[in-house]
């Protein structure tokens, strides 16, 4: 099994029948290496040569973000531009007092856990970012509060205390009517984390977490996008603009009688498109089909993929669909889609199988039948429309 595969870890079909959005999950000793995602070295490395400024690189303490000039100090540069240099003396002072260490979307910056998040996208159909956190004492960082998304945390290093005391509102949202109430004093549950730990924890969880056993943790939060209700019927409305009935002007100087034959009409139109049992999966493919969180270029190769069999590439996007149709096949990834004939099929169904690992174009001319040259053409046109990557030339 794949250290980067959570969908495995966390039970697959059986996590999504029986605990995603329903219940906390705790799966212990889960991954055997995890610090193939990100180890203390590449965190070092990070911070010594990336230029993060908050609020993508912070500290928190008591529920604060710390002012960046307690830990950081600005650099003028000779293109009259300012950055803000991490100086290590300082924040080790702030992380021995307590404060802890926040890298967001980590994901974009560590391949690995980008890796692991494409996957836990294609699994779950829906975008996900990975945010790190570092702690050092059993000071909280964040408080007693909830997150507006699902979770699913990995504890990469050192032990981490969770303390979970359940929803006060189901389902909280961001841009919510309203909060949800106080938790309760005392936890529902109490939880410690040690590396190759997986904890899920549905939206509007409140929970508290600190480093409290004595040594010092880093652990990793995969935060997964929402698919509600309110989300569904956005896109529906949306989705209806075609429609001429609403394309007309709102009968607002007319009658009461007008206003409810007007408002009849509109009715039906919505119980009618919400009728249709199909519309969650096209809501859903709309998502899929529009996603371009992980986009990568393919430098050197601006002028097309060359008929190099040892070419490596793969798509950029776990949520890409291959529809059969009668005279071929439709690919949607990224944004765009391709009518194509049936002899395609196979080459995209093995890249689609393969995601989020590379594939040498020789690999994808066994799967297909087709010459390298052939595969070569086809995915320069993929890299045109940005649902594939050049990764690298296999050795």
């Amino acid at each position: 099994m794949s250290p980067l595969n959570l969908a495995a870890h966390l039970g697959q079909d059986e996590f999504l029948a029986q605990v995603l959005h329903r219940q906390f999950l705790h799966v212990r000793g889960a991954i055997e290496t995890p610090a193939s995602l990100i180890s203390w070295e590449d965190l070092n490395n990070i911070i010594a040569s990336q230029r993060l400024e908050p609020p993508r690189l912070r500290l928190s303490m008591d529920g604060e973000m710390l002012p960046q000039y307690r830990y950081a100090s600005p650099v003028a540069t000779r293109r009259h531009t300012v950055y803000h240099r991490l100086m290590p003396t300082e924040l080790h002072a702030r992380l021995r007092e307590g404060a802890s260490l926040v890298i967001d979307a980590i994901d974009e910056i560590q391949p690995s856990i980008g890796a692991a998040a494409a996957e836990l996208e294609g699994w779950l159909r829906t975008g996900v970012q990975t945010n790190l956190y570092a702690s050092w004492t059993a000071r909280e960082g964040f408080g007693t509060h909830w997150d507006d998304h699902d979770v699913v945390v990995v504890q990469i290093d050192g032990a981490k205390r969770w303390r979970l005391f359940g929803q006060t509102r189901v389902a909280p949202m961001y841009k919510d009517t309203e909060e949800p109430e106080e938790p309760p004093k005392e936890p529902v549950a109490e939880l410690v984390l040690r590396p190759g730990d997986i904890l899920y924890l549905p939206r509007g969880t409140w929970h508290a977490v600190s480093a409290s056993e004595g040594e010092h943790s880093l652990h990793l939060t995969f935060g997964i996008q929402t698919m509600s209700g309110a989300q569904l019927v956005s896109w529906l409305a949306d989705d209806l603009r075609g429609e001429e009935l609403l394309r007309l002007d709102l009968p607002v100087h007319t009658s009461d009688e007008d206003r409810r034959d007007y408002l009849g009409k509109v009715r039906d139109m919505i119980s009618a498109a919400l009728d249709d049992p199909s519309v969650i999966s096209r809501y859903v493919a709309s998502r899929d089909d529009s996603d371009l969180q992980r986009l990568r270029p393919s430098l050197p190769y601006i002028n097309g993929v060359p008929a190099d069999g040892d070419l490596m590439v793969k798509l950029t996007t776990g949520r890409a669909t291959l529809t059969d149709v009668d005279d071929g096949v439709i690919f949607h990834a990224s944004d765009n889609e391709w009518e194509l004939a049936k002899e395609a099929g196979p080459l995209l169904s093995y890249l689609i199988r393969s995601f989020p690992y590379p594939v040498t174009l020789y690999e994808l001319g066994s799967a297909s039948g087709l010459p390298v040259e052939t595969v070569a053409a086809f995915m320069s046109e993929l890299v045109d429309g940005q649902a594939l990557t050049v990764e690298r030339r296999s050795r």
